[in-house]
């Protein structure tokens, strides 16, 4: 038998799924003011997942990438700025997404903002140095635990060094304004900091807000109330990591806390109709059925009237 006949399935495949993976049509945006789109929405390990045999993982690996590691970019297209949200493994293509947005320019973001220190979160700040971008100092914005992470760390120094990025310092619970029509508030939360503090951040443009939490380990170890945070803004991308603890049967969740979406939904129950409607869960691992829009568990967060954050989905801020 032909070798080559062997193939056919494989590249008929391929050919099926766009080049980038990612619709940047969808959602409510208009083509002026301050957008927010999701540019990925999966845990830092990504979809495929290494060393994952599940049909479902070993069948994206044979196809184009179409599931990217959690991001979000925000284009303020009334003064041409935008701003990615997370340095992810897949900030090369995010980047270029990013750029392709109405009222956004070619090129490397007017700024990047990096909650934590997991691999998921910044490492793709390297994809800037010497070995690729090149870039010129491209503000990178941090808390002051990962801002001396970088700084005194490789291959991150050398970034700092060579003049790649540009560390800016931020303080918890402070408003840095990006553009006229636009700031930016970090907000500590509890989450694993071996390396550095972690913080979701608050986005606000001169209409709506949104709040991004894509990491935190429970949220009754928080200090603060999440019914109430949530009300005072008009989207909420919040922690989905996994839908409920029996996804890593080969692991110890106590090793990885996130809270489950059932017990999200839970706490979220007795919420009003309008705040649950806020809610869109990101961050989702390669196990949660939720990276399924037509599962069971996809349905049942539509049902409980919250929503899962779809790569392309576009918000007006």
């Amino acid at each position: 038998m032909n070798p080559w006949l062997a193939l056919l399935p494989l590249l008929a495949c391929m050919a099926a799924v766009p080049l980038d993976g990612v619709d940047l049509s969808k959602g409510e945006a208009s083509e002026e003011g301050v957008t927010l789109t999701v540019l990925g929405n999966v845990q830092d390990g990504g979809y495929p997942h290494i060393g994952c045999e599940r049909p479902d993982c070993r069948n994206l690996f044979l196809r184009p990438a179409g599931h990217q590691v959690v991001c979000l970019g925000v284009v303020d297209q009334e003064q041409g700025k935008q701003f990615l949200f997370e340095a992810t493994p897949d900030a090369a293509r995010q980047i270029f997404q990013l750029s392709q947005l109405p009222g956004a320019h070619p090129g490397m973001p007017d700024g990047i903002f990096v909650t934590h220190a997991h691999w998921g979160h910044y490492t793709g700040l390297g994809l800037l140095g010497r070995e690729a971008k090149g870039a010129k100092g491209v503000p990178v914005h941090t808390m002051p635990k990962l801002k001396s992470y970088l700084e005194q760390n490789g291959p991150w120094s050398q970034l700092v060094e060579l003049g790649n990025i540009v560390l800016e310092e931020l303080s918890a619970d402070r408003a840095i304004p990006v553009t006229p029509a636009l700031k930016v508030t970090p907000i500590r939360v509890p989450h694993r900091d071996e390396f550095s503090e972690t913080v979701g951040f608050r986005i606000e443009g001169p209409e709506r807000s949104a709040l991004f939490i894509p990491d935190i380990d429970k949220w009754d170890k928080w200090d603060r109330n999440l019914a109430e945070v949530v009300a005072r803004v008009d989207y909420a991308f919040l922690d989905g990591t996994f839908h409920d603890g029996k996804e890593l049967g080969h692991r110890d969740m106590a090793e990885v806390p996130h809270p489950f979406i059932v017990e999200s939904l839970a706490l979220m129950a007795d919420w009003s109709e309008e705040t649950r409607d806020k809610v869109h869960f990101i961050h989702l691992n390669h196990t949660n059925r939720l990276l399924d829009p037509t599962s069971p568990e996809s349905a049942s967060v539509e049902a409980a009237g919250c929503h899962v954050a779809r790569q392309g989905d576009t918000f007006q801020l």
